[in-house]
């Protein structure tokens, strides 16, 4: 198979076609507007994008022209939907379709990152099956992924597609998931400001009680009665 090459939006727009085949046959294929509304959805996408209906025209003629893509003009319908032919253009099975999706969708990911990710669109039973399929892609005449080092702080090889080289190019490791940024926000061993009040609160009780023992051991009022008796 001769070298594939994709633009950014022809990259991201293609993941949105094989993503919503299977998360959302219903509504399979898609019109201009809901591709555009696939591509510019803030879940599961990274980089988060603005497309319009032009770039997104644009770039699906360039796709039907490259054969990866089929207009479909029904009858009694004025709106054209699209549907992908990446899987029998290119020749991949299911898992490896829904792995490279997830790569032109999300960017380098992990092996454990594309399996709880890739699987919302098919069952990856385990990481030795995204691992086999990212091996079978690599090793391909014309490979479709690479191996990149792992990213600052962490142990885990990432991978890539090479369908669109250049599409996260400057891409440091993705994107910041909420779990991700919920312990860079409170990491391990920190306390929360609610841990850190019941803390305080703890101590405060503790003095208190220690306080009126030895106030008690040397016969002396209890220090804390006065402001027993300005509460009540």
């Amino acid at each position: 198979m001769p070298t594939l090459e994709l633009t950014p939006d022809e990259s991201r727009i293609l993941g949105v076609l094989v993503e919503k085949e299977l998360t959302t046959p219903d509504l399979y294929p898609l019109t201009l507007h809901a591709v555009v509304a696939g591509a510019n959805q803030k879940s599961n996408r990274h980089p988060v994008l603005s497309m319009t209906e032009d770039q997104a025209r644009a770039a699906m003629v360039s796709l039907r022209a490259k054969g990866l893509v089929v207009q479909l003009d029904g009858h009694g319908s004025r709106t054209s939907k699209f549907r992908h032919e990446f899987a029998s253009k290119v020749g991949l099975t299911k898992t490896e379709l829904v792995i490279l999706a997830e790569l032109l969708l999300r960017g380098p990911q992990t092996q454990g990152e594309l399996r709880g990710r890739a699987s919302r669109m098919h069952p990856l039973d385990s990481l030795d099956t995204v691992r086999n399929t990212l091996e079978q892609l690599m090793a391909r005449p014309v490979p479709l992924v690479e191996r990149l080092p792992p990213s600052a702080g962490s142990r885990a090889e990432r991978y890539a597609q090479l369908l669109s080289p250049d599409l996260h190019a400057n891409d440091g490791g993705g994107e910041v998931d909420e779990e991700a940024a919920e312990t860079m926000e409170n990491p391990p061993g920190a306390l929360t400001l609610s841990q850190r009040v019941q803390s305080l609160e703890t101590e405060v009780a503790t003095l208190r009680t220690a306080l009126r023992q030895l106030a008690n051991q040397i016969g002396a009022e209890d220090p804390l009665a006065q402001e027993i008796r300005e509460e009540g």
